[in-house]
């Protein structure tokens, strides 16, 4: 071959690469199948002209605003819009896409404030992701699950001793308006900072204030790169507000379908909830119970469902959920939050007095539990948390008893004195999550008497020293993190050393 023939051949090859290329590409007329807009009014369109759309399919209306088919009849389809209703006007032309909402996925989400069809909020640059997932996707099948059993560190020591949870597993956390729901979460969230879990925090309804401190929460504690954050505030459309939970989850999925590990909080449901009802009862469907429609707790349920552990074919990944719902006057019987609890795994209930009175995290211990996350803990927790929720269930008694003003026997008081210790280490200040080290520090010492001679508020004043100690000291730091099974000398020994630092 000549230096002549060369760049000939070049050419050739490139022209057949894109001729190939081109051959592939859907080119020719499409049809796009378009109707009109009979009525417009609170975030919901009517549209007549459509006869093959399908429900939860994605319409287009004129610039550039969407919309999800809800609702069919016999001549039209109700249409949830996903942006402003104003801007809809009978007589407008409607497109169907043909596809259902989907939302992006990937690494590009992390650490951004996106809305539920990934539009960027906080003023950075557009997302760059290829990927997209729908936003309406079927729950794990049984064959595809595995069992809970790997722990979720969610740094409060209150539901980590007495209610732990698991990688998989679906913890409700409930409680009237005010009682520190949030702030249970987001420490959970701020937890996984040196973890392989990713966060997932999706705002639903939210003041804009309130979203904004949580994301400067975030940030502070320096987890924000390892969050999404997605927001559908109040004065957002209705139907942004409810396809925010779908969008949040399929987001999360993306991490667990591929091995990873999220973790996924829902604030509120119970907002959602009253959107839902909202929507339905602006499509004229039948009220049920508390004039919510009758397919309330299918959509939670769908919605919920969707958090699991994989099985090991499946990459053993996992998305644990942690849903928030909100009581009127601590009512527990209500439709929502019943609908809630029977879904879920557990339930964290959080009580109005506790936190009037400055118990923080104000969590009811009689009406809390976790269903299956007891298995999840390292075997030396277990054994130390054995007896610890009885003892606190049985002091909480005693307490209420002594307010007649009844005289005591020293066995009682000592009861009481124990009681009142294991009241000041649970006690835990909101946003300041802590180590596994340091709560099995504290348990070791509050089961082997080392905080005995302590008052109650002595024991908060040992924690400062206790932390600053264990950090210095990361061999039994490690030590007492660990997941292994120790047997008594070791425990000993533990028990030994943290009484040293406890006393220094």
């Amino acid at each position: 071959m000549t230096p002549q023939e060369m760049p000939l051949l070049d050419a050739q090859a490139w022209r057949e690469r894109g001729l190939a290329r081109v051959a592939g590409l859907p080119i020719g007329p499409r049809l796009v199948q378009r109707g009109r807009v009979r009525a417009a009014a609170d975030g919901i369109a009517q549209v007549s002209g459509l006869p093959d759309v399908r429900l939860n399919e994605l319409v287009h209306f004129p610039g550039g605003r969407q919309g999800y088919v809800a609702a069919l009849d016999e001549d039209s389809a109700h249409c949830v819009l996903l942006d402003d209703h104003r801007a809809i006007e009978v007589g407008q032309a409607v497109a169907r896409s043909g596809d259902v909402v989907r939302v992006p996925v990937g690494n590009a989400l992390l650490g951004r404030v996106v809305d539920p069809l990934g539009r960027v909020l906080d003023g950075g640059p557009p997302l760059v992701t290829p990927e997209r997932l729908p936003a309406h996707r079927p729950a794990p099948s049984i064959l595809d699950r595995a069992a809970v059993h790997e722990p979720v560190h969610t740094g409060t020591l209150a539901l980590d001793a007495l209610f732990p949870l698991g990688r998989g597993q679906r913890e409700l956390i409930i409680g009237d308006r005010g009682t520190g729901k949030t702030s249970i979460a987001i420490d959970a969230l701020i937890a996984q900072r040196d973890s392989d879990i990713v966060g997932v925090y999706v705002a639903v309804g939210q003041k804009s204030e309130a979203v904004s401190a949580v994301v400067k929460a975030l940030r502070d504690a320096q987890v924000l790169q390892r969050c999404i954050v997605v927001v559908a505030t109040g004065a957002d459309a209705p139907g942004l507000q409810w396809l925010a939970p779908f969008a949040g989850f399929s987001m999360a999925e993306h991490f667990r379908d591929r091995g990873g590990h999220a973790l996924i909080v829902v604030d509120d449901l119970s907002l959602h909830a009253s959107t839902h009802r909202e929507l339905a009862l602006l499509m004229r469907q039948p009220p049920g119970r508390e004039a919510y429609p009758g397919d309330i707790f299918h959509v939670h349920a769908q919605l919920l469902e969707r958090a699991a552990r994989l099985s090991p074919a499946r990459g053993g990944g996992s998305l644990t959920a942690l849903p928030i719902a909100r009581t009127e006057a601590g009512n527990l019987s209500a439709y929502i939050p019943t609908n809630l609890i029977s879904i879920t795994d557990g339930q964290i209930v959080l009580d109005t007095k506790q936190f009037h009175l400055g118990q923080l995290p104000a969590i009811d211990t009689g009406l809390s539990v976790s269903r299956v996350g007891a298995k999840t803990q390292a075997p030396l927790m277990r054994e130390v948390v054995s007896s610890l929720r009885l003892d606190y269930a049985q002091f909480l008694e005693l307490e209420a008893f002594t307010r007649f003003g009844t005289e005591l026997d020293e066995h009682v008081k000592a009861r009481i004195a124990r009681g009142r210790r294991i009241r000041a280490v649970l006690a835990q200040p909101r946003l300041a999550p802590e180590t596994v080290a340091l709560q099995m520090a504290l348990l070791l010492a509050l089961q082997g008497g080392v905080l005995d001679p302590l008052e109650p508020a002595q024991v908060k004043d040992s924690l400062g020293g206790l932390r600053e100690a264990l950090r210095a000291d990361p061999e039994l730091s490690a030590r007492l993190a660990t997941r292994e099974h120790i047997d008594a000398d070791q425990r000993q020994a533990l028990l030994q050393s943290v009484a040293r630092l406890i006393k220094a």
